[in-house]
């Protein structure tokens, strides 16, 4: 291809397909023909714990199927394994660059990056056009009268309703414009032992949310039922638009799933709002608990050796899925920071170092929600008892039996690491301490 043409240049992230994406909707309805970009990031990767790490798979294949799509157009995608800041350095002296088109995305370091690739390009008097995509509602849209942002769930869903019409559920018809892609042949997409990791033999997880969103008030507690979506990993990438998973959730009768979807964007607008909460207490008082943080007791959490078949079967869904089922997700991580006293910055880390669906602001919002130092009104006193929890969510012990077999040989099974009750009052009583420090 001539390097001379002027070209605009779509920056894939979060948003891994070809329909219904904004940013590359607006750059292929630009003036210019679009070259598709990924970058491989370096800056991410180099701090992944574990080679075989299943989203890296769950990315490439989405990547290598996008290429497959585009090929059908005589284009490609290029796909690089660097810095960003490097890989744009590389870029602009590659092609003649006229705008470069993207999704938003929320998160500090995203933050950082974004400002960072804008500041160099607008050296380059080269315009960064930025879009909304993972949300239905971002920063400033969905705000209190007084445009403060929201820090309590309940109004901020009240007036994410209020605020939704048609228009914000519309999909974007990219269909229609791929013919104005640049024709050309990228190399070949890194393999990924080429950034250093393997391939996964872990079970991806396909969309099923329309199966389970009728009826998903009923069944989304119980962890031996079939009743959640799934669909976590596939709105973390962008595998799925979040407009078209609203758009169904709102015309079933039954809200509870959307409500979940609300729950995303609010914590994703508390994490862009209040960045700090990514590694402090929302609430700053919390961060003057004395956390025990016995490493002995932390460790037998991760592998679910605590004593306690509902806390043990969810870490070890986790370990070998990549899942956990969201009510076990919330009896884990209050055990971890209630009855350990351990840190919850502990527990978030390593969720993010296991969920196939791991976004940044939905974890930190559900882990301090669960330590109690998050943005939830309810006191700090909300403490799950594993034992009731099990009696209610899984009455047949049909999860705690798949993931914890030896349960049923005591001989086998280990003695709880901790008494609850004792566990508890301690927990009030150091909670206290601080909170009245």
């Amino acid at each position: 291809m001539d390097k001379n043409i002027p070209i605009s240049i779509f920056w894939f992230r979060r948003d891994l397909r070809l329909n219904d994406n904004a940013g590359f909707y607006h750059a292929l309805k630009s003036s210019n023909a679009v070259l598709p970009f990924f970058i491989f990031d370096k800056n991410i990767l180099e701090k992944l714990e574990d080679a075989n790490d299943a989203r890296l798979t769950f990315i490439h294949n989405a990547l290598v199927d996008i290429d497959r799509q585009l090929q059908k157009y005589k284009s490609s995608l290029l796909a690089v394994y660097d810095k960003p800041l490097d890989a744009w350095v590389k870029l602009l002296k590659q092609y003649k660059i006229k705008a470069v088109y993207t999704n938003q995305d929320y998160e500090p370091y995203a933050k950082e990056r974004d400002e960072a690739v804008k500041n160099l390009l607008t050296d380059h008097h080269i315009e960064f056009k930025t879009f909304k995509d993972q949300v239905i509602f971002d920063t400033n849209e969905v705000v209190k009268d007084d445009g403060k942002p929201y820090t309590v769930y309940t109004p901020y869903k009240n007036k994410w309703y209020q605020k939704l019409k048609p228009f914000y559920l519309k999909s974007y018809q990219t269909e229609k414009y791929l013919v104005n892609l640049l024709k050309f042949k990228a190399p070949a997409i890194p393999a990924l032992k080429e950034i250093g990791f393997e391939k996964s033999d872990l079970q991806l997880p396909d969309i099923n949310y329309q199966r389970v969103i009728d009826n998903y008030s009923n069944t989304r507690n119980y962890p031996a039922v079939k009743g959640t979506s799934h669909v976590g990993v596939h709105l973390r990438f962008g595998t799925v638009s979040i407009r078209q998973c609203a758009a169904d959730a709102n015309k079933a009768p039954d809200k509870t799933w959307l409500n979940e979807l609300i729950w995303r964007e609010f914590y994703s607008m508390i994490l862009y709002h209040f960045p700090h909460t990514a590694n402090h207490a929302f609430r700053p008082e919390y961060d003057r608990i004395e956390w025990i943080n016995d490493e002995v007791q932390f460790d037998a959490w991760c592998k679910g050796e605590t004593g306690f078949p509902l806390v043990d079967a969810g870490m070890r869904e986790l370990n070998a899925t990549g899942f956990m089922h969201n009510r076990v997700r919330m009896i884990t991580a209050s055990f971890l920071s209630k009855d350990l006293l351990i840190d919850w910055r502990w527990g978030e880390r390593y969720f993010a170092r296991k969920l196939l669906d791991y976004e940044m602001a939905s974890n930190v919002g559900g882990w301090q929600w669960a330590a109690g130092s998050g943005t939830d009104a309810a006191p700090y006193f909300r403490i799950f008892n594993p034992d009731s929890q099990l009696k209610r969510f899984d009455p047949k012990m049909e999860y705690v039996k798949k993931w914890v077999p030896e349960y049923a040989d005591f001989s086998k099974y280990p003695k709880p690491i901790i008494d609850h009750k004792f566990a508890r009052e301690r927990c009030l009583k150091d909670f206290k301490k601080a909170l009245n420090r």
